[in-house]
């Protein structure tokens, strides 16, 4: 029976059992699609990626995510700590490395720290941010268990965004709002009827400007339908609220950095890097950073 080595790391973070864990397989090629997915429900993380070879040479690997229930075109975490494993196993590993997704190209730089040891990286979402439907206040409420004067509306109503995942993005009034709110699963099957598109992807990201600043934020996501209850970092996510963030600022050409707070409800504290830049030409592209930990290595047989 072959036999696949997997790495598991925490994603986001400087510290063991922070962060978001994601398991990986570096060398996946023999695994067909229907492995792949009970694999991934087996770990039961929020996301498990496996590495192939390339269709482009010039490329450097074909990644793909899955959720415990999907396939996902593309997230950041995954990303983030895909990176970190690889270029952890390359003895000579270079300072980029270019992924082939379903979303795309997806360009991963690799970080190191003072003593010039591979810390994380920092990727680059494979698509400009698009904005599509707004979601009611009244959906958002329901899904997150809270009430309708929870959810601000100023800065804009809450919409779908993506840079190659989409999400439903809603600012919160508090962070004592923030803090409250619960998944209604029964609220979101309602509302993934209402939004067919999304289906298992109803993702809600909700986010609060820390001390009213518009670049430190605190954040949390819910995806139950996809299997995942609360994610303790979301970098896709994150890098469609700085994109749309970003979108918002007055000016032609702007470019932006935010700190994001993700996890502390769940007792796994993230810190995400989010950045993102508008041009007079109307694209905003956007990255995510962070650090990542090694945690366990294994072989599965399947």
């Amino acid at each position: 029976m072959p036999s696949y080595d997997f790495v598991t790391v925490d994603v986001f973070t400087d510290q063991r059992f922070g962060g978001n864990p994601l398991a990986v397989f570096p060398n996946a090629a023999g695994l067909t699609d229907a492995q792949m997915q009970s694999i991934a429900a087996e770990f039961n993380l929020s996301e498990t990626t496996f590495v192939l070879p390339p269709d482009n040479p010039r490329n450097h690997a074909k990644v793909r995510i899955f959720t415990p229930r999907g396939e996902l075109p593309f997230a950041g975490h995954p990303n983030v700590g895909t990176g970190f494993v690889l270029a952890g196993q390359d003895p000579n590993p270079p300072e980029h490395y270019t992924f082939e997704e379903l979303a795309g190209l997806v360009r991963v730089h690799i970080l190191r720290g003072t003593d010039k040891a591979i810390s994380g990286a920092r990727i680059s979402a494979p698509r400009s941010l698009t904005i599509s439907d707004g979601v009611p206040t009244e959906v958002i409420a329901a899904c997150a268990g809270l009430s309708v004067n929870d959810i601000l509306t100023n800065a804009h109503t809450p919409l779908i965004a993506s840079v190659g995942t989409a999400f439903v993005i809603a600012e919160i009034a508090s962070l004592e709002a923030l803090a409250r709110a619960q998944p209604n699963i029964a609220a979101f099957q309602q509302a993934s009827a209402q939004f067919p598109g999304l289906e298992l992807r109803f993702a809600l990201h909700l986010y609060v400007r820390r001390d009213g600043d518009a670049t430190t934020l605190r954040t949390r996501m819910f995806a139950p339908l996809a299997g995942v209850m609360e994610d303790p970092a979301t970098g896709a996510a994150n890098a469609a609220l700085s994109a749309l963030l970003t979108s918002l600022a007055p000016g032609e050409d702007v470019a932006l950095h935010f700190e994001i707070e993700q996890g502390i409800e769940m007792g796994r504290p993230s810190l995400i890097i989010g950045g993102a830049r508008k041009t007079a030409e109307g694209a905003v592209l956007a990255t995510v950073a962070g650090s990542c930990v090694p945690v366990m290595r294994g072989t599965l047989t399947v």
